[in-house]
């Protein structure tokens, strides 16, 4: 990495420790560029420059793409599919560790009303990383030839939003967040299996639904 390129990356960093800050201290995204601009201490053009918007902000912070690569490159011996799922417990980790953070961003991206911050949930290197997963469990024979790549990703993140969106109005507890995200992609993951890999889908699927009841079980009893 270039001198420059090692300062562009240290101002990022900056910009997005300060928005993160700023956000758990007053557990709201509607902060101004000029607020974290001031806090990271850099000029205000410049989290324009590298980031576009504050919407983009609150998507890195909610990705943290750095970190979350670091631990999925971990990762040794799983199968496609079985990555996949790794994937989905890695990112809902971070919301465990930290839910209110996360809840946060989340209500900002769902929330209907914020222009700047509505978005797509898939970002271009968000959109790569889970097209390559669900392109591996096909070139792997987990998955069919003849279905569509970008379709099956697109119907994965679906399911993703709906369960962080019943997250965000309370509907889900933050203990079922895992299983009922690993329980939508199994059995979507399931529908679009080769022969071989449809009984290890619904095995999966079965898992997830059994983790879900003996949770709702626990909270009945409580």
């Amino acid at each position: 990495m270039t001198k420059r390129e090692q300062g562009k990356a240290d101002r990022r960093r900056r910009i997005t420790a300060a928005a993160r800050d700023l956000i758990r201290e007053t557990g709201d995204t509607g902060l101004s560029m000029r607020a974290i601009a001031a806090r990271a201490e850099v000029s205000l053009s410049t989290p324009y420059n590298l980031f576009g918007s504050k919407r983009a902000i609150v998507l890195a912070l909610l990705e943290d793409i750095e970190d979350f690569h670091e631990r999925f490159s971990r990762l040794q011996g799983v199968d496609a599919v079985e990555r996949i799922f790794q994937a989905v417990s890695i990112t809902i980790g971070y919301y465990a560790e930290d839910p209110d953070f996360y809840k946060t961003l989340w209500t900002a991206l769902l929330d209907s009303s914020g222009k700047d911050e509505r978005t797509a949930l898939l970002t271009p290197e968000r959109k790569a990383f889970w097209t390559a997963l669900v392109s591996a469990a096909v070139r792997e024979g987990a998955l069919r030839p003849d279905m569509d790549v970008e379709l099956v990703t697109r119907n994965l993140d679906l399911t993703f939003a709906a369960v962080m969106l019943t997250w965000v109005f309370e509907a889900t507890r933050p203990e079922e967040l895992e299983p009922s995200v690993g329980y939508g992609y199994a059995l979507a993951l399931a529908g679009a299996a080769t022969d071989g890999w449809r009984p290890r889908l619904a095995g999966k699927a079965a898992e997830f639904q059994d983790r879900l009841a003996a949770l709702r079980r626990g909270a009945a009893a409580a």
